[in-house]
């Protein structure tokens, strides 16, 4: 299991990007929404969509596709 956040801050292209707890890419912790603790990154994007309309995984630490 892995934490994972989902940053507030959409993307110029409208999405809130997801990311495990350890990435070298995570934004400021003030833009981070916790999602918990997961077992994977799909989990983590379904579990963001609860609260967001586009979500997508960051490229870095959680490359899948949105099931949206």
């Amino acid at each position: 299991m892995a934490s994972y956040y989902v940053n507030r801050q959409p993307l110029p292209t409208g999405e809130h990007e997801v990311h495990r707890s350890d990435c070298e890419h995570l934004p400021n912790i003030k833009n981070l929404y916790y999602l918990g603790n997961l077992d994977s990154a799909e989990e983590a994007i379904l579990e963001a969509e609860k609260y967001f309309v586009k979500v997508n995984g960051c490229e870095f630490c959680c490359n899948v596709e949105a099931t949206t």
